[in-house]
């Protein structure tokens, strides 16, 4: 064991050595060259060969200390002849499930990054190919959520059949996108609806009256301010900014009724919020279930890749990623051998 064990450590510090000489390399260049070129990066996740790493990783724990290197053997196996169908070309052609993820707040910001994921998606993706999209928004403003459907508005439109999952909220803005989706599943108690629109604002100018202080509001155009924070508002001006909102509200309810033609959109377009196993009775989603379930069923049949565009790291991070990749890498290896060595003196 003793020798084992200045064996690993040897093979450790080669392994850490290697890492920060090639991380100092990586500098030495990108310091001379500049760090010039996108500020982003595509992040990609083979969902599938994670959750095989963790199923054998689990099957190893609960499998019997004799058994192990049985299974070792076999998961070896394994990987060995898929790499070898592969160099044949005798792999089976399977669809690709394409993943993205949208977290939404009041102004949509993620928008931006959501509209360069799916030019990417665009470019690489084949008809026959599926997007799940995993959203959560409780809506905000009207021109960021409806920018952030004409995004996902283009999926379909490229003829790529979309899935939109939602586990915890998709309501307001957040269901004005997710209706445009070719099958909409949602999680028993995930809240969805809320086909309405709200406005509100305060009126200070009783206070100012009181305090003896005016406030000029000049406009050119009738309905160029309707309701105003510190000017006294006009019935006339209440009056108009009601008709707005029930213009917006009928843009929202035609965008829906568009997108869910057996909807019937009047019962539901109240404002409303429903739960997951209600929204389903009132045809507002297509299934029951999670995102986490969904993919686990779509991976028997696809593979499964999640894609995501996030900031570039400084150099300092990146490094520092990598030896702890390196390092990580390096006790799993070394935790392999010694469960073999284990196996052999048995």
């Amino acid at each position: 064991m003793n020798e084992w064990l200045t064996d690993f450590g040897m093979f450790l510090a080669q392994v850490l050595s290697l890492v920060v000489i090639g991380g100092l390399v990586v500098a030495v260049v990108v310091k001379a060259r500049g760090e010039v070129g996108e500020r982003t990066r595509l992040r990609i996740e083979e969902l599938n060969t994670n959750r095989e790493h963790r199923r054998r990783r689990l099957t190893m724990a609960a499998s019997e200390p004799g058994e192990r290197k049985r299974l070792l053997k076999g998961f070896r196996k394994d990987d060995k002849s898929r790499g070898r169908r592969g160099r044949k070309g005798k792999a089976e052609s399977r669809q690709t499930v394409w993943v993205l993820d949208f977290h939404g707040d009041i102004r949509a910001s993620a928008t931006g990054r959501l509209g360069e994921e799916v030019s990417a998606l665009l470019d690489a993706a084949d008809g026959g190919d599926e997007v799940v999209i995993r959203l959560e928004s409780a809506g905000g403003l009207v021109h960021a959520y409806g920018l952030a459907a004409a995004e996902l508005d283009r999926l379909r439109e490229a003829g790529l059949r979309t899935t939109v999952c939602v586990d915890k909220v998709a309501a307001s803005g957040g269901y004005l996108m997710a209706c445009g989706a070719d099958q909409l599943r949602a999680a028993p108690f995930a809240v969805l609806g809320s086909i309405g629109v709200v406005a509100q604002l305060p009126n200070v100018h009783r206070l100012l009256k009181r305090h003896d202080i005016d406030v000029e509001l000049l406009t050119a155009g009738r309905y160029k301010r309707t309701l105003t924070v510190f000017g006294e508002n006009t019935e006339e001006g209440r009056e108009k900014f009601r008709e707005d909102l029930e213009g917006i509200h009928s843009l929202f309810k035609r965008h829906v009724a568009e997108r869910r033609r057996h909807l019937d959109i009047e019962a539901v377009a109240t404002g409303e919020v429903w739960y997951g196993s209600e929204a389903l009775e009132q045809g507002l989603v297509d299934a029951l279930g999670t995102s986490e379930a969904y993919l686990a069923e779509r991976m028997k049949d696809a593979r499964v890749i999640g894609l995501k565009l996030e900031p570039k790291r400084k150099l300092g991070e990146r490094l520092g990623m990598a030896v702890s990749r390196g390092v990580e890498r390096a006790v799993e290896r070394g935790l392999e051998v010694l469960d073999a060595s284990r196996w052999q003196k048995r």
